[in-house]
């Protein structure tokens, strides 16, 4: 990008900011607070049929202050940073305070378990790339897919994208770090017909390191080779068969058991499994951790969003659930220590050893999802039922493309009882991030 963002001289804005921001709060009568800022810089292009659509400039800037009076809190929030918008934010978070109940569980981290040296998990690499050549690129991008082949017709477009940004969080307990980070990526959506077939498909890229995002021909091509395997889609009996989720939609699996263990689902008691620690979730052979500090990895953080320094540890160990996703919040409410995940989880892997085409193999007849749609899974009672579309397999090879199918189960029958297989192909462009997952029989039924 051709704007400067120093991030050494945006953080040491940003805390004296924060730290001035603190100042205003107790002024005004906060027994305690919490101020988050941040700062960004941004460029995202679009291309669509060789012709350049969109070019954007981000700049943007914002301050959350949450004050407590007594047990009391209100937030307030800001994009502007003027002396007088600063101390009207801390102001009008303390008068909600004093409007709103007690919550004796909303407390700060204190001094003693706060961060205080942030390591550098080597997430901030910036790509300094001019609009036009960005542009150049998508269009670039986008013909690599559409010169694929003649029934490739029409495109949604491909896109460039950079960006940087400095996060601070400080506390009137002492707490004041910043993260440095970045994000780049690419992507290209594609059209295909073929009779009276039209569907659509996708692939992307992105990391926080340029020089390792895949090479923007590939994109094109995947997003073409994805498309054109959809066409022709047929609809499959009703029945209950083998169901094989693809990374992308393996993850989203995951996501769901993350949130059933996680604090907010746990005490409001919306959970299938509430009060299941030390029992068994998953098969024996399953174990799930977080690495919060791999170095350059999406989900990459040295504290949570309390402030907690962040560590690597596991949730399920031989197929058995050892703790909670927590944070501070959640763990006063439920009586328990925080697990400094507050925002989530970081880095979370599900890892096989079998490759795609064996998993295949071994499935033998069956589906493979490729695609979820809807809003189709009950935590309360883990019930599990999305519309999909993928693959129909026979005889351990892909037949045909479908679509318009439901798969259905019960999401803790699935992950303790019916998972067979994980796969080798763990997709790390997300912090919660799964290989493929074999279940050995669900209900797919088309409609």
């Amino acid at each position: 990008m051709r704007a400067e963002f120093n991030p050494e001289h945006e953080k040491n804005r940003l805390k004296a900011i924060t730290s001035q921001v603190l100042d205003r709060a107790r002024h005004h009568g906060a027994d305690a607070c919490e101020v988050g800022a941040s700062a960004s810089l941004g460029l995202e292009v679009q291309a669509r049929m060789g012709q350049p659509e969109q070019l954007e400039m981000m700049r943007d800037q914002s301050i959350s202050v949450t004050a407590f009076v007594g047990q009391s809190r209100g937030s307030a929030t800001t994009t502007d940073w003027s002396d007088d918008a600063l101390d009207q934010a801390a102001q009008a978070a303390i008068a909600i305070a004093r409007v709103t109940a007690a919550d004796p569980a909303a407390t700060l981290a204190t001094s003693e378990q706060i961060i205080r040296e942030v390591p550098d998990l080597d997430l901030d690499h910036p790509w300094e790339i001019a609009p036009e050549a960005a542009l150049d690129m998508a269009i670039e991008i986008e013909r690599a897919g559409l010169d694929c082949d003649v029934r490739l017709t029409n495109s949604d477009g491909a896109s460039v994208s950079t960006s940087r940004a400095v996060s601070v969080l400080g506390s009137s307990e002492g707490l004041l770090v910043a993260q440095a980070s970045s994000l780049h990526g690419m992507s290209c959506v594609l059209l295909a017909e073929e009779g009276d077939s039209r569907e659509r498909s996708y692939a992307f890229t992105h990391d926080r390191n340029p020089n390792r995002l895949t090479d923007g021909i590939v994109i094109g091509r995947e997003a073409a080779e994805k498309t054109l395997a959809r066409l022709n889609p047929r609809k499959c009996e009703t029945g209950e068969v083998p169901v094989l989720f693809v990374p992308e939609a393996a993850s989203g699996l995951l996501s769901s058991v993350i949130s059933a263990i996680s604090g907010g689902a746990l005490y409001r008691k919306s959970s299938y499994l509430l009060d299941r620690i030390d029992t068994p979730i998953f098969p024996e052979w399953v174990t799930l951790s977080e690495a919060p500090h791999l170095p350059g990895a999406i989900g990459s953080s040295a504290y949570d969003g309390d402030g907690l320094p962040t560590r690597a540890q596991a949730f399920v160990e031989s197929g058995v659930l050892t703790r909670y996703v927590l944070s501070l919040y959640s763990a006063n409410r439920l009586g328990l220590q925080s697990t400094h995940n507050a925002g989530g989880v970081r880095n979370l892997r599900l890892s096989g050893h079998m490759d795609f085409d064996a998993m295949v193999r071994q499935m033998d007849r069956g589906v493979i999802v490729t695609e979820l749609m809807g809003q189709g899974v009950n935590l309360v009672n883990g019930d599990y039922s999305r519309g999909a579309s993928g693959f129909w397999v026979e005889h351990g090879e892909i037949q045909y493309p479908v679509h318009e199918i439901t798969v259905a189960s019960n999401l803790d029958r699935m992950m303790r009882d019916l998972l067979i297989q994980v796969g080798s192909d763990v997709d790390t462009r997300r912090s919660i991030a799964s290989g493929s997952l074999l279940f050995e029989s669900m209900m797919v039924a088309g409609s």
